[in-house]
């Protein structure tokens, strides 16, 4: 397929921060993160007729795969290993997942209602008990208690439609 610089350039222009901050929270390089970024742009614009459900999650997938084929590059040639700046592949892989499921959490999160979202964040986040999100919210425990049942039922449905796997 020929490439389309504006498109290309739309993607990088929309995206490029946010993956690149992304990028830097697992490797810690800048030179890294943007050889990351821009083959992640390019490898999305390859396969975009393919990708189902949500773009930005499929973008952040794509860069964690990215970083973890690189490690494991790097690794076969031990010499670049050292020069790249990353020591431990588990750290970097562990790195980049808890970026990306915080990334995908919060993109979820947002697709709720805010009741739903107000409950899930003092429950699951704050960690408050039903009575103290009760008071926080200014809202009976009864229906903290049941819009936490329904807010979950309706994370479990997003994390679904954006392709998460459970």
């Amino acid at each position: 397929m020929p490439l389309d610089e504006n498109v290309v350039e739309a993607i990088y222009r929309e995206h490029g921060d946010a993956l690149r901050r992304f990028v830097l929270g697992a490797t810690r390089d800048p030179q890294i993160a943007e050889d990351v970024v821009q083959e992640t742009v390019l490898r999305v614009w390859q396969h975009a007729p393919d990708i189902t459900g949500s773009f930005r999650s499929y973008l952040y997938r794509t860069a964690r795969n990215i970083m973890i084929d690189n490690y494991r590059r790097s690794q076969r040639r031990p010499h670049e290993a050292l020069e790249s700046g990353l020591t431990d592949p588990a750290d970097v892989v562990e790195r980049a997942d808890e970026l990306l499921n915080r990334v995908l959490m919060e993109e979820a999160l947002l697709r709720l209602s805010r009741e739903h979202r107000e409950v899930l964040v003092a429950l699951h986040y704050r960690r408050f008990t039903v009575n103290e999100a009760a008071v926080q919210l200014n809202i009976p425990a009864g229906t903290v208690k049941s819009r936490a049942f329904y807010a979950l039922r309706a994370l479990r449905t997003v994390l679904d439609e954006m392709g998460v796997e459970r």
